[in-house]
């Protein structure tokens, strides 16, 4: 049985973990290698330091997830690992830990369950805000509507491809903004051009919507580098790794390793 620890401190929403510095938003894989791994990886995340904790629900077909990523949801595909025992794990665990829960989900999971039913089982379990990868923009009415009716932020993305709809999806949007750092696959990257940047200037240029930066921060140095511009850091590629490669030892080995973010975007 999974120890639950108790928090003090309630859950806090998206707008406050921005508030007083840069956020550091992990990602996971749920259900990698299995549930009980999750659990004790999101209290081991929370007690790091995350300000926010995205959780991917697993698919057969990630079309925008690179190898790591893609091998994780398999993983957790062939564990057992369904949307409902995603959710009740979910809902266990929020009442404990700080860092508000954003799910990311393709969107057939979510069509197949049917999107208010969907919102309503996110909201009931804690979970804050939802980011939908392969969801145009333009096409999201039929999931804000019930995400909006049950208080769950669905987060837009932006990429460098995005160009004169930045302004238009940032004046639009709510939560903040997920900022596609590179294009192409996810994945851990040596080097990090300056797309992210010039996105996030054309989002201020029109918007005080939180920007976080996502796809191919690796380390520390980059993470530093990337909060000196940005209001959040999104780590998951080098993350699900570690948990692979670790094994057992993949939740302190990840605790560490996030602790190390946290201070190189704090300072």
């Amino acid at each position: 049985m999974t120890k639950t620890p108790i928090k003090s401190q309630a859950p806090q929403g998206l707008g406050e973990a921005f508030a007083r510095a840069t956020a550091f938003i992990p990602y996971i894989v749920g259900g990698d290698p299995n549930l009980d791994a999750t659990e004790e990886l999101l209290y081991a995340l929370d007690e790091a330091g995350a300000d926010l904790i995205e959780i991917g629900i697993p698919f057969s077909d990630p079309i925008a997830e690179g190898p790591v990523i893609e091998a994780a949801y398999l993983r957790a595909l062939e564990a057992g690992c369904t949307t409902d025992k995603l959710l009740d794990m979910v809902g266990r665990v929020h009442k404990h830990i700080s860092a508000p829960l954003l799910f990311m989900s393709y969107y057939n999971p979510i069509f197949a369950y049917g999107a208010s039913r969907f919102a309503k089982r996110c909201a009931a379990n804690g979970i804050k805000g939802l980011i939908v990868p392969d969801l145009p923009f333009e096409e999201r009415d039929e999931l804000l509507a019930p995400c909006r009716a049950e208080g769950i932020e669905l987060i837009s993305l932006i990429a460098p491809t995005s160009n004169e709809r930045i302004a238009r999806i940032a004046n639009c949007s709510s939560g903040f903004l997920y900022c596609v750092s590179s294009l192409g696959v996810t994945g851990m990257r040596q080097d990090l051009d300056d797309s992210a940047k010039r996105m996030i200037a054309q989002v201020r240029a029109t918007s005080s919507i939180p920007c976080a930066v996502g796809f191919g921060i690796t380390t520390p140095e980059q993470a530093r580098t990337v909060a000196g511009f940005a209001d959040g850091v999104i780590i998951g590629s080098a993350l699900v790794n570690m948990n692979e490669e670790c094994g057992s030892l993949g939740t302190q080995a990840i605790a560490r390793y996030a602790r190390s973010i946290k201070q190189a975007i704090s300072n």
